[in-house]
């Protein structure tokens, strides 16, 4: 169910007979190629069969005309320790999202742990202890980026400094602890940003005891790196509000799985309409009040791409090279030196849509054959998607 963070490495890995590849890249989301080789956990080459060397594999996958596509990137999660989140009392939600096809996750603050210390030292010790847990052990392989404090009163430029120095490389959420006013979330933002922390703050209506209202004013005086959850977690700004912090804010915006809907949708739609569709990445919020949503990636790429009327394979780069990007990680892209981190991916059985991007233009999710992390198999079909219509096989090694 988890494996620590050295797994063995995955030698030589051919995957051939791939029906759409899916880049990640939003500039150039299609690849015209066929064949992806991998070694030790780092894709080597991308082209036609003809072109790559496939041969002695230590693993072979045929994959039978499916898609493959980055490992989907979850860009906003509330871990506590390990596999189990005390939210809902539920053991493996990590391993679960695997099979949604969620290959990398990143904390928003683990601020779920019941007792949660909010002294200064103590949640700098939380988030040291996270970050450090999570480097070194993956549930079920995912990597999970944790260690993000929730920054309170009184906190100095020296706790940053500390922080960083080690190993802590994100901010919790801004406005769940008592930092709620937009110059002082703004003067522990720059604080963060000189050493090397990326910050996110609250967008929205209070989530959960102690957070509060974080408006487009604050939002956009703080100036963090993310706009989490632009469309509410759960509850959102007024859809005029959320449109004004695209067009005012040269952040990321990241939209939500547990958030509103429709204000979603809004969203995605003033990023195409300011062309800056780059800057949209995706997360789910969870473990929430709601419960885990391990499809919840999938389905968050289906609504938009169906109801807000975007290109499916663009909206996949939403989940997986925009984030990357913005993150700074080296996974969620189809290139040369990238980590090999896949998931395998058909139209569900009977979908309306006759490939895979027009049944989640639909609105249908696909379904997942298989999911890859640095090049070895973390699962097959999955038992939490529809089965989908094609699946993958491993033929050789």
């Amino acid at each position: 169910m988890a494996d620590a963070s050295a797994p063995a490495k995955s030698g030589k890995v051919v995957i051939r007979h791939i029906g759409l590849l899916l880049s990640g890249d939003i500039d150039r989301p299609v690849l015209d190629a066929d064949t992806i080789v991998a070694h030790d956990g780092l894709i080597t080459a991308v082209g036609f069969e003809a072109d790559c060397d496939i041969s002695a594999p230590t693993t072979l996958i045929d994959a039978r005309g499916t898609c493959v596509a980055p490992g989907l990137i979850d860009s906003h999660v509330h871990p506590v320790f390990g596999d189990w989140t005390p939210r809902q009392s539920q053991l493996g939600w990590i391993e679960s999202t695997l099979h949604g096809g969620v290959t990398t996750m990143i904390s928003a603050g683990e601020v779920h742990l019941p007792g949660r210390p909010k002294d200064i030292v103590g949640l700098k010790a939380l988030a040291i202890t996270a970050q450090r847990a999570f480097d070194n052990f993956r549930p079920a392989g995912v990597k999970v980026l944790a260690g993000a404090p929730i920054v309170e009163h009184g906190m100095v430029e020296s706790d940053f400094k500390e922080l960083a120095a080690a190993g802590v490389s994100l901010l919790g959420e801004i406005g769940l602890g008592s930092v709620k006013a937009g110059a002082e979330a703004a003067q522990m933002v720059k604080w963060a940003r000189k050493y090397g922390i990326q910050s996110t703050i609250h967008t929205g209506g209070p989530s959960i005891p102690g957070s509060g209202l974080i408006d487009k004013d604050v939002v956009l005086e703080a100036d963090a790196d993310i706009i989490g959850h632009i469309n509410g977690g759960h509850t959102s700004l007024p859809e005029q509000h959320v449109c004004e912090l695209c067009e005012k804010s040269a952040r990321a915006i990241e939209i939500v799985h547990n958030g509103n809907e429709r204000v979603a949708i809004a969203a995605a739609k003033m990023a195409m309409q300011l062309k800056c569709p780059h800057r949209v990445i995706l997360g789910t919020d969870s473990p929430a009040g709601s419960g885990v949503q391990p499809l919840g990636i999938l389905r968050l790429v289906a609504m938009l791409a169906s109801l807000a009327n975007l290109p499916a394979e663009l909206v996949f780069c939403f989940a997986t090279g925009n984030t990357a990007r913005i993150r700074k990680l080296n996974c969620g892209l189809i290139e040369v030196g990238r980590d090999a981190d896949f998931v395998f991916m058909d139209r569900a059985q009977h979908s309306a849509g006759r490939t895979l991007l027009e049944s989640v233009e639909l609105g249908d999710i696909p379904g997942v054959g298989m999911v890859m992390i640095d090049g070895i198999v973390r699962c097959g079909r999955s038992r939490n998607t529809p089965p989908a219509t094609e699946l993958p096989v491993v033929v050789g090694g």
